[in-house]
């Protein structure tokens, strides 16, 4: 499918779901489009300066900022949101964002008990840095193929370009729209995945990992309570590979969207949850 006939076709989707925002692609490149938005550039970090001591943590805060965070305001803008290893924003966003391997040893603690005696609580979010630790090494993102780890509306991309990942922003109406549509294109009951990760690794990490694996799964993330504030009140996000995405247009005619069933009553809860939120829907 080319892109012009991809985008056609993501519109007859949009207006199926009763989804008012498109979706956004994710690809590796190593220039920047214009008016892109992204983390300035941080002081240099890795695990071989974490190893021998000289890597300023305090120094690389500065210029923290969440992959989430980023492409919130590419949503507001119509723009794109990038990451690179030299504005790299968060140390875990570049791990998963396959711009820097190994990670930093320090993200195993921060994100689970934190450091004895300091300040540093810990999130939390794992009960040992051992399990995260594990978490990691799963994941394991696989090398970049371009300088950047780029974020932009689908709309945005020109023949020629292809992403990688497409990324929905939605909310549970609009979820089962989803959900349903990806188990009747692959006829897999499991082709959903939601395993533990921050907002960027469901968007990203994990969906290459199933992407390397040769499997076709979509991932719902979201759930990470660090990444909540940069998203709407009950959303969530949906991801799914170039390939997987466009066999979901393909089987749209056969799909539930074009049947007398469930998903009209449901599409009208869409229209009243878009209104109650003061959003634009999709019409149908």
């Amino acid at each position: 499918m080319t892109v012009q006939h991809v985008l056609e076709d993501t519109q007859r989707f949009l207006e199926h779901l009763g989804l008012g925002e498109e979706p956004f692609g994710v690809y590796y490149a190593d220039r920047l489009p214009d008016n892109a938005v992204g983390p300035k550039t941080g002081v240099p970090i890795s695990r071989e300066l974490e190893d021998a001591g000289q890597l300023d943590l305090q120094e690389a805060m500065k210029t923290f900022s969440c992959v989430m965070a980023n492409i919130r305001l590419a949503r507001k803008k119509g723009c794109a949101a990038f990451i690179s290893k030299e504005e790299y924003g968060c140390f875990g966003g570049v791990y998963y964002c396959s711009l820097m391997k190994p990670h930093l040893r320090f993200i195993e603690h921060y994100v689970t008990t934190g450091f004895s005696g300091t300040p540093v609580h810990g999130e939390r979010y794992l009960p040992t840095p051992e399990a995260m630790r594990k978490f990691l090494a799963e994941v394991d993102p696989r090398k970049a193929p371009g300088r950047y780890c780029i974020f932009k509306p689908l709309s945005s991309f020109a023949d020629g370009e292809e992403p990688e990942l497409v990324i929905f922003f939605a909310r549970p109406e609009v979820l089962s729209g989803l959900f349903t549509h990806t188990i009747f294109t692959t006829g897999e009951m499991d082709c959903v995945a939601s395993p533990f990760g921050a907002g960027c690794t469901n968007m990203v990490a994990w969906p290459l990992y199933y992407q390397e694996q040769g499997v076709e799964k979509a991932v719902l993330g979201g759930f990470d309570p660090s990444v909540r504030k940069y998203m709407k009140g009950d959303e969530l996000t949906f991801t799914v590979s170039w390939s997987l995405y466009q066999k979901m247009l393909q089987t749209l005619p056969e799909s539930m969207f074009n049947v007398d069933g469930a998903w009209k009553e449901v599409r009208k809860k869409v229209a009243r949850s878009a209104k109650a939120w003061g959003e634009d829907t999709a019409t149908a």
